[in-house]
């Protein structure tokens, strides 16, 4: 019996989307944040950039690059919080930055008009792992869904940015996410 619960478990795990599995601000270690949120309901666009630092292979380690990415926004940049809507890791979990219905503050020409989502790690010559790729096209789609994207959005990286063009979101996950749908090089 217990082996069937486990396998009942497993299996309703297995069948969650990324947006039903979003490691939550509370989970990762988020600080109090006292920013009145702009909100962008929905935005248009889903903006991909790559944090240029260290990738994580472990919830633990990905808790970490959460809070330190968070200091660092706040403590350096000077920002309110995080500037990035989501992350994620090499596992393929998704976390939550700002979250749905956010002004982020990832890209300037995008910052009121998209979700900002990161891949952890530097993405110039390696490419994420293919969960963390899969599971964010799946996050696209569940929400676009969701109705936290527009029907007709567009996905871009921060390169395509007019108002700040960087090398951003690397070259080898550039090129990849170029080939994906709805990709637009000028938003």
């Amino acid at each position: 019996m217990k082996l069937l619960i486990v396998l009942a478990f497993v299996a309703f795990a297995s069948a969650q989307t990324p947006c039903q599995n979003i490691r939550t601000r509370a989970q990762w270690g988020s600080r109090s944040t006292s920013l009145t949120w702009m909100a962008t309901r929905p935005p248009s666009g889903f903006a991909i950039h790559h944090t240029a630092g260290a990738r994580c292979t472990t919830q633990a380690a990905c808790d970490t690059q959460m809070r330190n990415i968070q200091n660092f926004h706040m403590n350096t940049n000077g920002w309110a919080d995080i500037g990035y809507n989501f992350c994620i890791g090499d596992p393929g979990q998704v976390y939550e930055g700002r979250g749905y219905g956010r002004h982020g503050a990832h890209a300037p020409g995008f910052n009121a008009r998209a979700l900002g989502h990161c891949f952890f790690g530097d993405h110039s010559n390696v490419l994420p792992t293919a969960a963390a790729l899969s599971n964010t096209q799946a996050f696209i789609t569940c929400s676009r869904n969701n109705g936290e994207l527009t029907s007709g959005h567009w996905v871009s990286t921060h390169r395509n940015d007019r108002q700040s063009a960087t090398a951003c979101p690397g070259q080898a996950l550039f090129n990849t996410v170029s080939t994906w749908d709805r990709f637009h090089s000028n938003p």
